[in-house]
């Protein structure tokens, strides 16, 4: 029962402690959605932090984040939300890392007042990275021709078809400096006189929860239910806000799991595909696979 509408019931019957909704953010971060992989993105994520901020008399919001990174900009963009809330709720919001809470996902993380890790979890990761491939010497193996017409000399920067240029690279190091010194101030503006002058704190490096502590990365070891219980009691109660099935999981529930492919779902699979390696790149870069 929600904790507004138990004011309604004679003192008696109403349930005893406090109701803290839980938001559990898991998987890269990407804009857009897909069907066959759980991303995060605002598009994604912004109904389940409206509803968690909408339970009136909880005094604090928990996070569960598990991310790899992904996006800046949504990244970003899931934090500005949270802390817009927060303030316009009045809410504390404690922020809990699972396994990961490294480049994006350690963005996200700052956007808790408190952040609590597992000794062995891993954050920190306050870098960016832009990754591709080059074939140019593939095509030429196999006989393909490359053809090429543009308004604006430099709307093929970085085509993975044709040989790297210096100055393109140059331009993507000069983004990527833009970007990195936004992450850095946001670590500074959020964690304050808490972080340590550790000379590879804004490099990329990444740390267990443990370590991150002694860094300033994060508040205090624990996990959500013991620290929650703790803080506001034991009868403390948590609701997880899950999010609705998707269309197409709400069509395979009502035809018994059985679905005529097609060439929509079946581009669309083919896409969730790339977004699976994608994604596994992301989790396997901190020796982990998702």
């Amino acid at each position: 029962m929600r904790p507004s509408l138990s004011r309604l019931l004679p003192k008696r019957f109403r349930p005893e402690g406090v109701t803290i909704p839980v938001i559990r953010l898991h998987g890269a971060i990407m804009a857009g959605a897909s069907q066959f992989r759980q991303h995060l993105s605002l598009s994604s994520t912004a109904g389940l932090i409206e509803k968690a901020f909408s339970f009136k008399d909880a005094p604090a919001i928990a996070i569960s984040i598990n991310s790899p990174g992904g996006s800046p900009v949504q990244s970003r963009l899931i934090y500005r939300r949270i802390r817009d809330l927060a303030t316009e709720k009045n809410k504390t919001v404690l922020v809990f890392v699972e396994d990961i809470a490294a480049s994006g996902g350690y963005m996200i993380a700052l956007s808790g007042d408190e952040i609590i890790a597992d000794p062995s979890s891993i954050v920190g990761s306050i870098g960016v990275v832009s990754a591709s491939f080059g074939f140019q010497e593939l095509i030429k193996k196999v006989g393909i021709e490359r053809r090429v017409h543009t308004a604006g000399q430099n709307k093929v920067t970085l085509d993975p078809f044709r040989p790297e240029k210096k100055e393109d690279v140059e331009r993507l190091k000069a983004i990527q400096l833009d970007v990195h010194e936004t992450f850095i101030n946001l670590v500074k503006e959020r964690r304050g006189a808490k972080l340590s002058d550790h000379p590879d704190l804004f490099t990329g490096l990444f740390w267990t929860g443990l370590r991150g502590k002694e860094l300033g990365l994060v508040d205090a070891i624990g996990d959500m239910r013991s620290y929650l219980k703790e803080r506001y009691g034991p009868k403390t109660r948590l609701q997880l806000i899950a999010p609705q099935r998707g269309l197409l999981g709400r069509r395979l529930a009502l035809l018994g799991g059985r679905v005529e492919i097609g060439p929509e779902i079946a581009a669309a699979a083919a896409a969730g595909i790339i977004d699976a390696a994608e994604e596994h790149a992301l989790w396997q870069r901190y020796g982990l696979l998702e």
